[in-house]
C-alpha cells in the first residue's frame, strides 16, 4: 500500500485520531497576549496553569529589555552555522563556563534543543558493548535516545530501588561478557507528576555498582535546592552524579540546554554530539539572554521563594479537600479524578468555558484507564488569591462529577478546522 494512502486510512495515531474533534481546543490551544497569569483564549480571559515558567522570567521586564536588546544588536541570524563549523563564539563559551561552575562541574556544553540535546548524548556516551538501565517514566527524549542504543538496555519500575538494583547486578553481569560499561539514566524531577527521583538512593548503590549517572533535571534545574542548582542540590549528591543534564526551556523560559560533567567527556560530547554537529549553533541574542537568566537564578532568590509558597499553598489546599496529588514534591502538581475521556474532556470545557481556569488534562494511556490527570504548574507570577479561586473551582468540579453531572456519550466537539 502506498504510504500516504495508508496515513489517510488510519485513525490517526493514538493522539491523532482526535483531531477533528479536537483541534485548537483540546490540542493545540492558542493562548494569546503577553506570557501572564491571566491570558486570552478564544476570546476569554482564563487563568493559566499552563506554563513552565516557573520562575516567571517569560516576561519579566529585566529579561524582555536584555533580548530586546541582544536581539537589535545581533538580529536572529548570528552566528550562521554549527558551532563545530563556524558558529562558534566568546559568549557560547561565557555560558558554558557559568553553567559548569553554577553546577559545580568541570565543564559543560551547550544544546541548540533540550530534546535532541539528550538523544545525542545518549547515542554519543554508549557503544554497542555498554548496558543502559533506566527508569520506566523516563521523558521521551531519554526513551527516543535509548531506542538508538545498540546493545542491551533494562529498564526497571519507576522508583523502585530495590528493582533497580537488581537491574544493576543483571547489567554487571552482561558486562562482565560484553566488556562493556554501565549507564544508569533517571530523572530529577518527573514532569507529569511532579515526584522527584531517588537519587540520594541511586547513588547509594555506587558503592556496590560500578556504574554512571545521568540525570535528566530539565524540571529541577533553576527550581530545586537551596541556590536551584536542581534535583541533584536538593539531595546533596552532586559529586555523584556524573553527568547532568539541564533545559533552559523551564525555569529559564528560554530554548535549548547544556550538559555538564568531568572536563574529558564534555570534550568527548562537544565532537560526537550528531545533533549540535549537524545543526545551527544557539542564536547570539539567546545566549546573551541566557546569561541573563543564569544570573537571575543566582542573585534573585526572591524568585524561587515566592514561587514555592504559590506551590506549597496550592498543593496543601489540594491534599486538605480531600484531592489526590500523587507524591508531587516539586513544583508540577497534578491532580488525579476518576473518570474516562469523555468526562474529562467535559470537565475541561466546564473549566475553561465556565470557570476560566486554564490546565492541561491527561488521560490513558498516560494514566491508567479510569483515571483523569489534570496538570497545574505553579509560577512565581501567580498570587495567592489565584491559588484561593482555583481551590473553589475544583472543589465545585469534585462535586459535579461525584453526581454524575459530566457523564457523556461522546467527545464534546470543540474542534476548529486545519
Amino acid at each position: 500500500m502506498d504510504i500516504f494512502e495508508r496515513i489517510q486510512q488510519s485513525e490517526g495515531g493514538p493522539l491523532g485520531q482526535y483531531r477533528k474533534r479536537a483541534h485548537g481546543y483540546f490540542m493545540f490551544p492558542k493562548l494569546e497576549g503577553d506570557i501572564q497569569p491571566y491570558m486570552t483564549f478564544q476570546g476569554k480571559k482564563v487563568l493559566a496553569w499552563t506554563f513552565n515558567n516557573y520562575l516567571g522570567l517569560a516576561n519579566h521586564p529585566e529579561v524582555r529589555e536584555t533580548d530586546a536588546q541582544a536581539a537589535a544588536k545581533w538580529g536572529l541570524g548570528y552566528p550562521m552555522g554549527a558551532r563545530m563549523m563556524s558558529g562558534h563564539t566568546s559568549l557560547h563559551e561565557q555560558l558554558e563556563r557559568e553553567l559548569a561552575e553554577f553546577e559545580k562541574k568541570e565543564d559543560a556544553y551547550l544544546f541548540n534543543f533540550g530534546y535532541q540535546g539528550m538523544v545525542s548524548t545518549i547515542d554519543a556516551l554508549v557503544s554497542r558493548h555498554d548496558i543502559i538501565v533506566y527508569d520506566s517514566d523516563a521523558h521521551a527524549c531519554i526513551m527516543d535516545g535509548v531506542r538508538l542504543h545498540m546493545g542491551q538496555r533494562i529498564v526497571y519500575p519507576h522508583n523502585d530501588i530495590e528493582k533497580c538494583r537488581k537491574a544493576l547486578e543483571r547489567a554487571t553481569r552482561l558486562t562482565a561478557q560484553t566488556g562493556g560499561g554501565i549507564l544508569l539514566i533517571t530523572e530529577g524531577v518527573y514532569g507529569m507528576t511532579g515526584d522527584l527521583g531517588i537519587l540520594d538512593q541511586i547513588c547509594a548503590l555506587k558503592k556496590e555498582y560500578d556504574f554512571r549517572i545521568l540525570i535528566d533535571d530539565a524540571h529541577g534545574f533553576g527550581v530545586m535546592g537551596n541556590e536551584g542548582r536542581g534535583a541533584s542540590e536538593h539531595y546533596n549528591v552532586m559529586d555523584e552524579v556524573d553527568l547532568y543534564f539541564g533545559a533552559f526551556a523551564k525555569s529559564m523560559a528560554g530554548v535549548g540546554g547544556f550538559i555538564a560533567g568531568p572536563k574529558s567527556i564534555i570534550n568527548h560530547l562537544r565532537y560526537n554530539l550528531r545533533s549540535q554537529i549537524y545543526a545551527k549553533s544557539l542564536p547570539m541574542a539567546m545566549v546573551e539572554g541566557l546569561l541573563k537568566r543564569l544570573d537571575m537564578v543566582r542573585t534573585m532568590p526572591e524568585l524561587r521563594e515566592k514561587l514555592w509558597v504559590i506551590t506549597k499553598a496550592l498543593q496543601t489546599g489540594l491534599r486538605e479537600r480531600g484531592f489526590d496529588v500523587g507524591k508531587a514534591q516539586a513544583c508540577v502538581t497534578p491532580v488525579f479524578l476518576q473518570g474516562g475521556v469523555e468526562e474529562a474532556t467535559s470537565i475541561l470545557v466546564d473549566m475553561r468555558d465556565n470557570y476560566q481556569v486554564f490546565c492541561s488534562v491527561v488521560v490513558y494511556p498516560v494514566v491508567p484507564k479510569g483515571v483523569i490527570m489534570f496538570r497545574l504548574i505553579p509560577t512565581a507570577m501567580h498570587s495567592m488569591e489565584q491559588v484561593d479561586y482555583t481551590l473553589e473551582v475544583f472543589g465545585k468540579i469534585q462535586e459535579k462529577l461525584q453526581k454524575g453531572l459530566y457523564k457523556a456519550d461522546a467527545i464534546p466537539d470543540k474542534a476548529t478546522d486545519i
